[in-house]
This record gives structure tokens, C-alpha cells and sequence, in this order.
């Protein structure tokens, strides 16, 4: 091996490493080996950034924005209640619907997403059923994984091997492709749940039945007692608080409130704004603000010239439109565990402001902020919906657990729902027909949805989930650096030299392992990245067809059903379900053995060596 090849090693297996530790962001790590790659000279400054250029990455930001379309106009949700009505009170009818909804629409949109949507309806079916959450969510997170395997643009490994294949001079799959492998899966993973999902919870009957059903907003505010805090306080026009900031005043040091909104006269009536640390107050401006003790509140009123308003049971369902209101439940490995709300910041690092903790199912008292919090607390958070639905992206820290039923009303484009099914159909049929890019009928039906008002510009640059565009992009030149340095060849030496006598179906089962196995440390993405040029260089060697190969790698890097770190979804219905690490493993584990079987016999079948 050359020093180069050597070079390009230690520093997969850095980046292997900072993947799997955390320790550094995956997007910065991703912008540091193409800093790397050019200051080493192994590749030059075009080929470090030619993922920019890539048309996979335009489209998987595409797809994202046709994703939250699907979101604003509530066609997600209607999905989900749709799912509710038709499997009335039979458990293996909505098993079967669940997943068969979740595979479906995460076909077109991020299953991630998908799998958060579902969470809450799932847990608000299985309260009304008397079952135990954790018959569903494994499921869910299961069905939301296989949505991978459906379509050509289910998931960004898919993708990545096309890309691949087109590069090297071969035609791509179609989008319709992976579909007849995904179907396949998706009946075997129903079955399967449906016959060991007794065993999905530790004693038949035993576990916790779901308590955190979708409930209204006036059900969260008696849950958490926000009732007996919450105050509306007006500004008077001498108010010492006009024309200073939040942070000027230490409101919350001071008196120990906590400022949750203003209400502010906009076109001749009261309008909810959010409020920051730079928030300034204005006169006439009416403070919504969660203070318990009554006393320091008549101190606060008096000090500051404040006006007591009244506040009734209804005012947070009555003002859904302007302000929203959610559960998060810390999940076992999250940062902010032992830590206080003071000390993490929350209102700065996330826009919104936590005003109940719920704890072995009780509500907190006293002073919130300094709180130390515990793994399994429930956060009731309030603030913007848009920023509500941005915790959904942080997956290593919290679960957006509990949606209340106003958010279906809430849906700021549910008008313009049909609009956003024509600009999907139109580009899932330009896809099928393929008169131009799939990147191509992407875009234009992002244009469909921007012109039908179904998202505005703001919205679709916020759903673009940018760090996974940057961990392709950053990814991207390891295939290169391995093919220029000869890596490629080394490793399908080592693979020909185990396995190539053996037969295609063995280095097919081969490729399928390794895939997997890699999958378990670092994104699928990037296993996809290292993966598909491997697979093409096996296939070459050999004298076969490189499809089923490819195909296999793809299916492989979507089969992270073995841990719940390997996929953001597991991670999602960890905490839902009441799940152990170990739980992950004795259902995975031998759900992957078939996939692979299902590889082994169905691929070479459909896509003969």
C-alpha cells in the first residue's frame, strides 16, 4: 500500500471514529475531510467539492422541502387520523395500516418525519385500546426504516448508490425500482410483527399503558397544573418595562417570572408574538408570563405598574393559531439530563420556553428553572409551532412526544391541501416517466407548492435538513480518494480473495453483512458512499451484472433494525415504547437474518447476475 492510501485510511477511520463518539458535529467533521483531502493534496480543490455539484444532494434537499409541504397543509396528519377511524377497535387491523401508512408516505418524504407524525397518534390509539405502547412502536420504527426500500428517492443511500452507477457510465434504477424489494420486506416485517408483537413488551399486559395520548391543549394545561401559573399581566403606559429587553430586566432572576408571549396590537387586534432574550416591550403590550406565587406577583404588578387581566381555561386552545403548546420527553442518552433549564439554555438554544415538568407522572412545583432534569421527565414547551416541529430534528436529546389535537387546525396551508397532492403526483409522475432529471421534477414541484402558497420561501430553507447535506457532500470524496489511492481495489481483493470463488449470491450475502455491520457506527448515508464502489468493483472482478450488488448495498444500508442508534427512527420510539437497548437486538437482530435471506433469494431473481 502506498503512503497516500495509508493517509486515506487513518482518516476514515478518524472520521469512523469521531461518527460513532460524537464528539464532533457529523456536518463539521464532514467539512474537515474536505479541508483534509485538499490541504494533503489527495485530491484537488474540484474533486473535494464536487458532492456541491452533485445532483442527489439538490434533490434530497428537494425532497425535504416537498416533505414539509405535505406537513403545512396537513395532509400528514389527515393521513393519520384517516388511520385511526378505519382501524377502529382492532389491534391487528391498525398494526397493519400503521405500517403500511408509515412505508407509504415515507416513500415520498423523510421517514424520520413521518415516524415523529405517527408517534403521538399511535400512543393516542393505543390509550383508547387499553394496549401497551410498546406493541406499536416498534412497528412504527420498523415500517419507517423499510419506507427506505420503497422508491428510488425514499431515502438518501438510494440515492447514493444511483448516483454512483451513473457515474460510472451505467444506467440508473428507475423510480419505481426498489419498490418490488420494498413490498417484499414490508409484508415480511407486518408478518413478523404480528407474530412475536406479544413479546414486544416485557410481560403480556405488564407494561406501562400509553399515557401520553394526543390531548387537547386544555388537557396539557390541567396536566401540568399550568392553570394555577399562568397570568396575563398589561403593560401600563408608565411602565418602567417599555422600550427595555428581556435580558435588560432579569425578570425571571428578579421576580421569578417567566415570560411565555406578548400579546401585541397588530391591524386592530391582539396578536401572540414570541418572545427572546432581545425581546423589547411595548406599551399596551399584554405579558403571558408562568409565575406560581401570588405574592411575589402582586410584588411584580406593583414594582412595574402591571395590570392583572383575565385568564380563562380556553385561552391557549383559543389562540392555537398564534402560539403552540407540546410534550418532549428527555430519551436516555440526551445532554441535557442533569442538567437545569438555566444551565441548558433552553429558551436561547431553542426559541421556546419550558413551563411544566412532569415526573413519575406528576406535575413539578416550585421554581422550574433551576431544576435538575432526569431522564424519562416530560417538558411541557410553549412557543411558535414552527419551532415546536424543529425539535423534531433533535433526536439525540428529546422526543416531540406529545402534539395536542389544535395542531391539526393549526396547519398554516390546510387550504391549499389538494394543491400539494397535484404538485406530488406531478412529480412522482415525471420520475415514473422520466421525460426529465429526477432532480429536475423535484424542483418543479417545489416551484408547484411555493406557487400554490402550499410553503413560503422561509419555511422550505428551514426544512432543508442542512447537516445531512453537508455530511453527504463531505462523504462524497472518500469513494474518490479510495479509488485514486487504490483502497477500492485493495478491499474488493480482500473481498474476492474470502469470497470470490464462493459464487455472486455469497458476495451478494457478503456485501449485505458488511453494509450492515458498518451501519451500525456511522449514517447509512455515508455507509451507502463507501459501500457502492465497492460493490461495482465486485461485480467487475467477478464478470457480473453490478445491479444486484448495488441494489443489495442499498436495502443493507436502510436494514438498521439492530440497535436503537443506528437510525434516528429507532432512537424516536425508544423512549415511547419503553424499549432497552437489548430489546432492539432480540427483534432486529433476527428481522435483518430475513431481510439478507429475502436479498439472497429476490434480488438475483429480479436482477439476474
Amino acid at each position: 500500500m502506498s503512503l497516500e492510501l495509508y493517509w486515506v485510511l487513518a482518516l476514515l477511520l478518524g472520521a469512523v471514529f469521531l461518527f460513532v463518539t460524537n464528539a464532533i458535529r457529523m456536518d463539521m467533521v464532514a467539512l474537515l475531510i474536505i479541508v483534509l483531502f485538499v490541504l494533503s493534496g489527495t485530491l484537488t480543490l474540484p474533486e473535494a467539492l464536487a458532492g456541491f455539484s452533485d445532483p442527489n444532494v439538490i434533490l434530497i434537499g428537494a425532497l425535504f422541502v416537498v416533505g414539509e409541504g405535505l406537513v403545512r397543509t396537513g395532509i400528514a396528519y389527515q393521513v393519520g387520523d384517516a388511520l385511526v377511524k378505519v382501524a377502529g377497535s382492532s389491534e391487528t387491523r391498525l398494526l397493519v395500516l400503521l405500517m403500511v401508512a408509515v412505508a407509504g408516505l415515507g416513500a415520498v418524504m423523510s421517514s424520520t418525519g413521518v415516524v415523529a407524525i405517527f408517534i403521538p397518534v399511535a400512543l393516542s390509539v393505543a390509550q383508547r385500546m387499553g394496549i401497551p405502547a410498546g406493541r406499536l412502536m416498534m412497528p412504527l420504527g420498523f415500517a419507517g426504516l423499510i419506507s427506505g426500500m420503497m422508491t428510488l428517492v425514499a431515502t438518501p443511500p438510494n440515492m447514493v448508490v444511483n448516483s454512483e452507477l451513473m457515474r460510472n457510465g451505467l444506467r440508473g434504477f428507475g423510480f419505481f425500482g426498489f419498490t418490488p424489494f420494498g413490498l417484499v420486506i414490508l409484508l415480511l416485517g407486518i408478518g413478523y410483527m404480528l407474530l412475536i408483537r406479544r413479546h414486544l413488551v416485557r410481560g403480556e399486559g405488564e407494561g406501562k399503558r400509553a399515557g401520553h395520548g394526543r390531548h387537547t391543549m386544555r388537557d396539557l394545561v390541567r396536566d401540568y397544573r399550568l392553570g394555577g401559573r399562568a397570568r396575563r399581566l398589561a403593560i401600563r403606559p408608565d411602565s418602567p418595562l417599555i422600550g427595555r429587553t428581556l435580558d435588560e430586566l432579569q425578570l425571571r432572576a428578579r421576580y421569578g417570572a417567566n415570560v411565555i408571549g406578548v400579546e401585541r396590537w397588530r391591524k386592530f387586534r391582539r396578536v401572540m408574538v414570541s418572545v427572546s432574550g432581545i425581546s423589547e416591550f411595548q406599551a399596551r403590550d399584554v405579558l403571558l408570563i408562568d409565575m406560581g406565587d401570588a405574592s411575589e406577583v402582586r410584588r411584580f404588578c406593583g414594582e412595574q405598574r402591571l395590570e392583572p387581566m383575565i385568564l380563562r381555561g380556553e385561552y391557549f386552545s383559543e389562540r392555537a393559531r398564534e402560539v403552540g403548546l407540546a410534550e418532549v420527553s428527555l430519551i436516555p442518552d440526551s445532554n441535557l439530563i442533569g442538567k437545569s433549564l438555566r444551565e441548558a439554555t433552553f429558551r436561547s438554544q431553542y426559541g421556546l420556553s419550558v413551563v411544566g415538568i412532569r415526573r413519575d407522572g406528576a406535575p413539578l412545583e416550585g421554581k422550574l428553572v433551576d431544576e435538575p432534569l432526569r431522564m424519562g421527565d416530560s417538558l411541557l414547551v410553549v412557543g411558535n409551532w414552527s419551532l415546536i416541529r424543529q425539535l423534531q430534528t433533535h433526536v439525540r436529546d428529546f422526543l416531540l412526544l406529545g402534539l395536542p389535537a389544535e395542531v391539526d387546525e393549526m396547519a398554516p396551508a390546510r387550504s391549499q391541501a389538494i394543491h400539494a397532492l397535484l404538485a406530488l403526483a406531478i412529480m412522482i409522475g415525471l420520475m415514473v416517466t422520466d421525460p426529465v432529471p429526477n432532480v429536475v421534477a423535484a424542483l418543479i414541484a417545489c416551484l408547484l407548492m411555493g406557487q400554490f402558497r402550499c410553503i413560503d420561501l422561509e419555511s422550505a430553507y428551514r426544512a432543508i435538513h442542512w447537516p445531512t447535506l453537508i455530511l453527504i457532500v463531505g462523504v462524497l470524496p472518500f469513494a474518490l480518494a479510495l479509488e485514486k489511492t487504490g483502497g477500492v481495489t485493495l478491499i474488493v481483493d480482500g473481498l474476492m480473495a474470502l469470497v470470490g470463488e464462493r459464487g455472486p449470491r455469497v458476495m451478494l450475502a457478503s456485501l449485505f453483512v458488511l453494509t450492515a455491520l458498518i451501519g451500525l457506527f456511522i449514517s447509512n448515508t455515508a455507509t451507502a458512499v463507501l459501500m457502492a464502489p465497492i460493490a461495482l468493483g465486485a461485480a467487475q472482478q467477478m464478470g457480473v451484472s453490478p445491479y444486484p450488488l448495488v441494489m443489495t448495498v442499498a436495502i443493507a444500508a436502510s436494514a438498521a433494525f439492530m440497535t436503537p442508534v443506528s437510525s434516528p427512527v429507532n432512537t424516536l420510539v425508544m423512549g415511547p415504547g419503553e424499549y432497552r437497548f437489548m430489546d432492539f437486538v432480540r427483534i432486529g437482530v433476527p428481522f435483518t437474518v430475513l431481510v439478507l435471506l429475502v436479498c439472497i433469494g429476490l434480488v438475483p431473481l429480479l436482477l439476474p447476475f
